[in-house]
């Protein structure tokens, strides 16, 4: 920036390059064909935006509009932080753009040893891949849940340069005496040790709609699912459902879970909440109840239902 603070034509450019990569998610190759520039002069561009700290969510800062309803949200929730991004056209495109953003928020706040925690869900495991894929060194990365399955790598990645410290058992356990059993086993302690000593926590947060992932994955069937509603579910956070006041719901599912409690969670330093879509304002109105995150990353149209 110059001292009237009008940027340079090398600034917009590499702020341009950047949303093209990091937001809209193109190939370098495409990129260079929207623009007209070569592709060694693509990926030069993206080194010097990361050297510069173009890509530290500086896209949108002169967007008033959308800076007051951080700050709004911020106080009205007592939240560390909040960043909101455009609500994509598409509903099917929420997750990924909000994986992409929180993806870019986490990268430059990375604890020094690499270390964080990732809950289950479709946008937390999006926002592995991703990490994984921008990292230099190493990121390693420890599970607030069982289930294997739902941490490892997407198939599309190409390059995935993370260490995974997995819970080795299933996400529900057929019984409360089983769950309680396995959760004693000595490999299980040492994870949710680490899970204590870790900086940063990324987690999804749930709804109570048709397409959840809960239901999509099949850890929960439909019969499951409206008994929990009647119950008064709003939604579900690391498995653990809770009511319109961040309350735990009282069910048998919750006592056969392998996944760490919500009053642990609150104890955790840095837990960041990724989700968005109208059909979750429920669920994260009631985990902003519930004081289990520092920080969230949402899009535009569900922050503004948030403060209704």
């Amino acid at each position: 920036m110059d001292e009237n603070n009008s940027m340079t034509y090398e600034e917009i450019l590499m702020t341009k390059v950047s949303w093209c990569y990091y937001i809209e998610g193109l190939t370098q190759q495409a990129i260079a064909e929207r623009l007209g520039l070569q592709r060694i002069k693509v990926v030069k561009i993206l080194e010097q935006a990361r050297k510069y700290g173009v890509v530290q969510f500086n896209f949108w800062p002169n967007n008033t509009k959308r800076m007051e309803l951080e700050q709004d949200l911020i106080k009205k929730f007592n939240l560390k932080d909040v960043i909101i991004i455009p609500t994509p056209g598409k509903k099917s495109e929420i997750n990924e753009s909000i994986a992409r953003a929180a993806s870019m928020y986490i990268f430059n706040r990375l604890p020094a040893d690499g270390y964080i925690n990732i809950g289950y869900g479709d946008t937390p495991g999006k926002v592995l891949n991703n990490l994984a894929s921008m990292t230099e060194n190493t990121l390693k990365c420890i599970s607030l849940t069982g289930g294997v399955n739902y941490y490892l790598p997407d198939t599309r990645s190409t390059v995935f340069n993370a260490k995974l410290h997995l819970i080795p058992a299933p996400l529900i356990i057929s019984s409360e005496e089983m769950a309680t059993a396995i959760k004693n086993e000595s490999s299980i302690q040492t994870i949710n040790k680490m899970i204590k000593l870790s900086g940063l926590s990324v987690v999804g947060i749930g709804g109570m709609n048709d397409e959840a992932t809960i239901l999509s994955s099949n850890i929960l069937n439909k019969d499951d699912f409206t008994m929990l509603r009647r119950q008064g579910a709003v939604g579900d956070l690391l498995c653990h459902f809770i009511n319109a006041e961040g309350k735990t719901v009282d069910s048998s599912i919750d006592k056969r879970l392998i996944s760490t409690s919500l009053n642990e969670l609150k104890k955790l330093n840095n837990v960041i909440g990724v989700a968005g879509g109208l059909e979750k304002v429920e669920a994260i109105k009631g985990v902003l109840k519930g004081q289990y995150i520092d920080v969230l990353i949402s899009d535009e149209a569900t922050g503004n239902e948030l403060l209704q």
